[in-house]
């Protein structure tokens, strides 16, 4: 969906879940840019997937987040580790404070939803309403789509 519709997505651009949407959105016309970084190839032997169209390397896991931050309008957070906790509450916490611009942040899937609920109820007193309204759910990336491009103001 993201493909056809031509948008440009960023991922890790290596394998698993970020060489699944490489593949789709390329596949299917979009745009893929990997954001890569030297820390992460000396951790585990692995090479930008074969779908990323640009890469954008950093020699480190920080500069890697914070230019997969940077450099997105929007965040669409897929099942993930531990890297993908780091990315999303990261993002979260620069919206929260106003360093980087609004953008959708929206997680896919119930697993997110019970994460952040949990979360959410636990720590109450310190998120408050207009911090958690950062942030949105989708229940699968059908819905989730459907969120991203009723975002009027997103270049493709």
């Amino acid at each position: 969906m993201i493909g056809e519709a031509g948008f440009t997505v960023l991922t890790g651009g290596y394998i698993g879940t970020m060489e699944a949407v490489s593949r789709g959105v390329a596949e299917y016309g979009g745009r893929v840019v990997g954001v890569t970084c030297d820390q992460i190839e000396k951790w585990r032997p692995v090479s930008p997937n074969n779908w990323v169209q640009e890469e954008l390397r950093y020699a480190t896991l920080k500069e890697r987040l914070y230019a997969l931050i940077d450099n997105c309008d929007a965040a669409l957070v897929l099942p993930g580790g531990i890297g993908t906790l780091a990315e999303l509450a990261v993002m979260w916490s620069q919206l929260q404070t106003g360093v980087i611009t609004p953008r959708p942040l929206i997680f896919i899937g119930s697993a997110w939803r019970v994460v952040i609920d949990q979360f959410l109820d636990q720590f109450d007193d310190y998120v408050p309403e207009i911090h958690r309204q950062l942030i949105a759910f989708a229940p699968d990336v059908t819905v989730a789509f459907q969120m991203l491009v009723s975002e009027s103001d997103l270049p493709e």
